[in-house]
Order: C-alpha cells, then structure tokens, then sequence
C-alpha cells in the first residue's frame, strides 16, 4: 500500500535563494572527502585551505583563554580592536582607532552584512571569489562583472572602472578588490593601486579591499589600497589563510572614519543575528596581530615555500602546453588551457566544468572550473590551489634548509608529494 501523506507545508523558498547550489570550493571539498572515503585517490586541489598550522603562540593564548565564556561586544573584544588598529598602523600605516574597527565571525560574514546595510551596486572583476556574487544574489543586489584579461594580469585597469563609473557618475557603488587573488594568485602594483584609487575617489566608491592575502605576498611587500585612499577603502582581513585559522572564523574590517554609518549598521544588524563572535577566539586573536619575531618567522617560512611550489605548477603547467603567469602571492594558480582547445575539443570537453569533471574521474586531481570565478563557460580556464601538503613538515624543512638554499624540486616533492604529483599527472593527461 502506497501513502498518500501530503507534506505539512508546501515549499515556499525565497526567490533569491531558489536554486542556488552549495558554494563550489565547499562542494568540491566534501566531494573530495566523500571519494577519498570510498578508497579513491583524490587529489585535492580545489579548496582554498592554508596547509599550515596556526603558530604556536596563537594557540597557546587559545588553550589559555578556553575559559573565556561570556558575550563579549558586537563591534568586537576591545584589545583585539585595538591589536587590528595598530596593525594597520604598523604594516600599512593607514590611521585609525580601535573605534573604526569590527570584528565577526569571519569576513565572509562581515562581507555579507556589508552588501545588506549598503544600498547600491556591487563592482566585482573577474575572475573572482565564488561567495561575492551569491552574497549579492542573496540580498538582491545588481551585480556588475568587470572582466578582466590574462595578458592583463587579470588586474581591473583604471580606464575600465572609470568607464563602467562614468555613465551614471553619481550611482551608489561598492567596488570589491581582492589582492594577491583568490583565484589569480596575482597582485596590483603600488602604482596600479594608485592610479585605480583615484578613479574610486573621483565617482565616490566604497572600495571593499580584500586583503586576507595580504601576508602571504611572496616578496613580504604588500601595499593595501587604503594608503591612496583612505576616506572610502574599508580594509577587509582575518586569520583564515596568513594564519592558517580558517576554522576559527574570526574577520575584521577596518573602516574609515567617514564611513562609519557603515560601520554602525552592520553592527546593528549583527547584534541581532550572531550577537557576537567566539570570545576564545577573539583573546587568542589579540597575539596574532600584534605580531612578533616568531610570528614574522612563521610568515617568512610560508611564504617562501608557496612561492617555490607556486612557480614550480606553473612552470611544469607551462611545459605541457598551459599558459599560467607566476604566481605573487596566496597559494592558487588560474591556469588557461585555451591553446590545447583543438586538443580538448578531440576528447569532447569543450567548457571549463567539463575539463574539471574529466580530471577528477581520470587523474584524482580536484580542481575547480573558471566558471564558478565569474568566467564565461567555454573560457577553458580553472583554478588550482596548491595546498595538498603537510605544512608543519614544510615548514620545518625550510626552517632546517636555511635560508641561503633554494627550495628545489627535489625539496619540493619531499615534502608536497600530492601536490607535485597532481601537477604531473596533470600534464600527461594533457600530453595523452
């Protein structure tokens, strides 16, 4: 006998929400895990994950401060409001107080919370981050791709935003730059930061700078935008990826003074949705930004092996016939396999979530299509993050290695096997 149960209620879904998939880096992620699980060997280069432990101070202030149990204020605990301002200070010497600062679970959620208290359009170039535009989906935001190229660096050029500005000159807008790049790997210029301050300046842009990479520049000379035009850049951080905390969910975003109308609404809005973020986490997170020499070592340390295993994918890459720029800082490469389309098309793939879909099952290897990053479909573009790796042995393997030996190949296979070993096989399955 069949039941005939009807549901209690009927679907009534949101319309900004109808449809929408999981975000693809976590999709890929627990897809990953899922056929690992079933005894596969997958390569898992699709999530943007640091690799590397959170530094042993910083855990240590955790483990001390586990006790900590009450609420603390929304805008944040005040000390880890002022360590966030004197950083700033200190590494980029844009001024504020701790009273321009808030702290939430995550600057993915503070990026949220942004795109709802502000009315306007939302600016973004891609390729980009996949949660910047489902955000602005959710909320109902107008969203406005600004495509960039790769001989270009995948860098928005000045002319490019003043053009898209100049038609409706007054339209309230938050232009979203994010450098080094999830999913480039690239970086601006100081010149190139300047020149695209002033176009942001001269049509009164938000400018949400995404700086979560910041530290993770491999020459250690990152310049934030808010240098050139510190009245309208909010400066968006957090200890997800320079300190390895992705799971600890703490963000910051430094604001301006002129725009902390901003700065009051989300704090409205946040102290009636997560009230407040980990108070744990928050005392811990006071070490890690007032930094340190340890801390400085730690960052040395990780930024010297991501930029030799960066350029090492992008070399053997460009051997097999991709055309991939180095890598400058974070640990992704966009690699373009427009010049092997003939070759592709042979083999029936002929759009980037294809080319994805056939690596996985053929090779293990787990990568993500350009598509997800704002790319049109048949653009054979895609993002790797070469993050595969045991980082605490990287790290001490560096340490041991000292710092006059370059991290060579040979280093890199012993203490990234997964990750040189993706790139291989991924080269041979486009030889074949």
């Amino acid at each position: 006998m069949t039941s005939s149960r009807q549901p209690a209620t009927d679907v009534h879904l949101n319309l900004n929400v109808r449809g929408m998939k999981p975000s693809a880096t976590v999709a890929i992620n627990e897809r990953s895990d899922a056929m690992r699980q079933e005894g596969r060997q997958v390569f898992k280069l699709g999530l943007g994950q640091s690799p590397f432990p959170v530094p042993a101070p910083i855990v240590e202030e955790l483990r001390a401060n586990a006790f900590q149990k009450d609420y603390l204020p929304v805008k944040g605990l005040p000390a880890l409001r002022e360590a966030v301002a004197e950083y700033h200070r200190r590494r980029q010497g844009v001024q504020g107080t701790a009273e321009n600062v808030l702290i939430g679970p995550g600057s993915k959620e503070l990026m949220f919370l942004l795109q709802l208290v502000f009315y306007g359009d939302i600016l973004i170039p891609t390729p980009a981050w996949v949660s910047y535009a489902p955000q602005a989906r959710i909320i109902g935001r107008n969203i406005h791709w600004l495509h960039t190229q790769r001989e270009q660096g995948y860098r928005l050029t000045p002319a490019q935003l003043a053009e898209h500005c100049e038609g409706d000159p007054k339209r309230p807008r938050v232009l979203i730059l994010n450098y080094p790049s999830n999913p480039t790997g690239l970086t601006y210029s100081p010149a190139e930061l300047e020149q695209l301050a002033a176009v942001a300046r001269q049509y009164r842009l938000v400018l949400l700078s995404d700086e979560i990479y910041g530290e993770l520049q491999f020459d250690g000379l990152h310049v934030s935008v808010a240098r050139h035009y510190p009245e309208g850049t909010i400066i968006s951080s957090g200890l997800s990826k320079w300190c390895g905390a992705g799971g600890w969910r703490l963000g910051t975003f430094m604001f301006p003074r002129d725009l902390s109308w901003l700065q009051s609404a989300m704090s409205s809005v946040g102290s009636e949705t997560y009230t407040a973020t980990s108070a744990p986490i928050q005392f811990a997170a006071v070490r890690a930004f007032r930094g340190g020499t340890d801390i400085e070592e730690y960052l040395v340390l990780a930024r010297r092996v991501l930029g030799a295993l960066g350029h090492w994918c992008a070399e053997k890459l460009r051997e097999a016939g991709v055309e991939v720029p180095n890598p400058q800082g974070a640990f992704y490469l966009f690699p373009d396999f427009s010049a092997l389309r003939d070759k592709l098309r042979a083999r029936k793939i002929r759009q980037s979530a294809q080319l994805c879909e056939r690596l996985l099952q053929e090779t293990g290897v787990a990568i993500l299509p350009g598509s997800d990053f704002g790319r049109a479909p048949d653009e054979l573009t895609a993002r790797l993050a070469y993050v595969d790796f045991d980082g605490a042995r990287a790290l001490a393997a560096a340490r041991e290695s000292g710092t006059d030996r370059a991290l060579d190949e040979a280093f890199l296979k012993a203490v990234a096997p997964n990750v040189t070993t993706a790139i291989l096989r991924m080269a041979q399955w486009l030889a074949a």
